[in-house]
């Protein structure tokens, strides 16, 4: 078998019935258990913890800035820490959601090239712009950074939804990156076909 982590995992045949529960919580609507989330079944509560955080970021319903847009900075966030599992898999959902050829080729060239003004608006280059200082200059972040958001037409709700984000994938790509949890087994994508 492929080494899938640079730790164990617990497989769904070895698990008892409290972590079958908890795997049974946590899978997606394929019906998988992607490894973002079977890395933590050794301690399934911060399954729990993960899981619950995840939902509450990117699939509740108090949510207001475009879900595609949303999973955009999860891509990028990822780009900005080399982190190739979140990439995949949120990237996948972008391009789901976006669902225009051209517009997924413009969006990708411009988080690559870190050149934004040609493809997305003031607002949303804004956005892009707190989430890479969130991600690597956290320490530099001032009051101006969060009045820029404002400035740029963000309301106090979606700064904090652009906030979450950004910091869950940052909490996220450093479990993936500092466990080595690789793609092996995962269906890529969140939303079922």
């Amino acid at each position: 078998m492929k080494q899938v982590a640079w730790i164990s995992m617990v497989e769904d045949e070895e698990a008892d019935d409290q972590l079958k529960q908890i795997f049974d919580v946590a899978r997606t609507p394929h019906g998988t258990l992607d490894n973002v989330m079977r890395i933590h079944s050794l301690r399934p509560a911060t399954m729990i913890g993960h899981l619950t955080l995840y939902k509450s970021i990117l699939h509740s319903d108090e949510i207001t800035l475009p879900l595609w847009f949303l999973e955009v900075i999860a891509a990028y966030v990822s780009i900005l820490n080399s982190c190739e599992y979140s990439l995949t898999h949120h990237w996948n959902n972008a391009v789901r959601l976006i669902d225009n050829a051209q517009r997924v080729e413009a969006v990708q060239t411009a988080l690559r090239s870190q050149s934004f003004e040609n493809t997305f608006n003031k607002k949303e280059i804004a956005i892009l712009d707190y989430s890479k200082k969130l991600t690597c200059h956290v320490g530099n972040l001032k009051k101006v950074d969060v009045i820029k958001l404002k400035q740029a037409g963000c309301d106090d709700g979606e700064i904090l939804e652009v906030n979450q984000v950004a910091a869950y994938f940052n909490y996220s790509n450093r479990v993936l990156n500092g466990l080595g949890v690789s793609l092996d087994g995962d269906k890529i994508g969140y939303y079922s076909s």
